[in-house]
């Protein structure tokens, strides 16, 4: 997973009295040779580089969970895809899903946040709503909260998106004693008819900020804009409670509840990581 690059500058000998062409045009061609092995690494010192790890969540369960971090990170985000959970292969060194919050890595690390996110326990194909909302699962968050606070020392948020958002409501409200800083749901399962949607928990032990961001346009059935400020009202003792809904975005396609339609942010997902960030810095402002 760990990508290191080593520059190694070797002595070139050249005979420049037996080469039949000019000495500075040989000078010149060996500079040019380093200089393009110089901007290849360059390029891939700039490149990602995160670990997998398997965390010891519950007995004889571990938990897959991608960690990346940078230098003078404020906070950690520990991110729950949505869907079955799960952040697919990890290619050059992340991971490949094309979930929201997955394919914003790059956006978070820029706003100076550490990166993790949780996978897929080792008992478990996939998290369906219900395994997203029992005590087993909140033991395997519990688990990854502590092993990201003493690998860092920052604050945890945790942030999910769509299905991600019934992990986050059932963790931060069972976990009053982990070091949790706040809570994000991005395109929260709104739907009272849908298993596992947030409205429908009791949410009154939520005692960190929360930001409930939502795309004003979203067409997904189970994560109806309109729905969002319901889940605000029962955050009744969280210190800090704000709903936005984003307007942006473009070329929405595919499954309106997919990761690339409004439901997703797709083409706005810069500035909503940016206004996302914002609250986690700063989440009294």
């Amino acid at each position: 997973m760990r990508e290191s690059y080593l520059l190694t500058f070797r002595s070139v000998n050249v005979d420049l009295t037996t080469v039949a062409i000019a000495p500075d045009r040989v000078v010149m061609s060996v500079k040019r040779h380093y200089l393009a092995v110089l901007i290849l690494v360059i390029a891939g010192v700039a490149h990602a580089e995160g670990t997998l790890e398997r965390v010891p969540t519950r007995a004889g369960v571990t938990t897959s969970l991608f960690w990346e971090s940078v230098p003078g990170a404020k906070a950690t985000v520990l991110l729950f895809p949505g869907g079955n959970g799960g952040m697919g292969r990890i290619e050059n060194g992340r991971p490949s899903s094309g979930n929201f919050l997955v394919r914003s890595v790059p956006h978070f690390l820029a706003n100076g946040l550490d990166v993790a996110v949780f996978g897929l326990p080792s008992d478990m194909a996939g998290l369906d709503p219900w395994h997203r909302q029992s005590e087993e699962h909140v033991a395997d968050v519990r688990a990854v909260v502590e092993f990201l606070h003493k690998r860092s020392g920052r604050p945890v948020w945790l942030v999910g998106t769509s299905r991600g958002t019934t992990s986050v409501a059932a963790a931060g409200a069972a976990l009053r004693g982990a070091p949790i800083a706040g809570l994000v749901f991005t395109s929260s399962m709104t739907s009272f008819r849908d298993t596992g949607a947030v409205a429908n928990r009791d949410l009154s032990g939520i005692r960190v900020p929360v930001l409930v961001y939502h795309h004003e346009k979203d067409e997904c059935h189970a994560t109806r804009p309109q729905e969002a400020s319901l889940i605000v009202k029962k955050l009744e003792n969280a210190p800090v409670r704000k709903l936005v809904l984003a307007a942006g975005g473009a070329n929405p396609r595919g499954d309106p509840c997919g990761p690339f339609h409004w439901h997703g942010f797709i083409g706005m997902e810069r500035r909503a990581l940016d206004e996302i960030a914002a609250f986690i810095r700063a989440p009294a402002t």
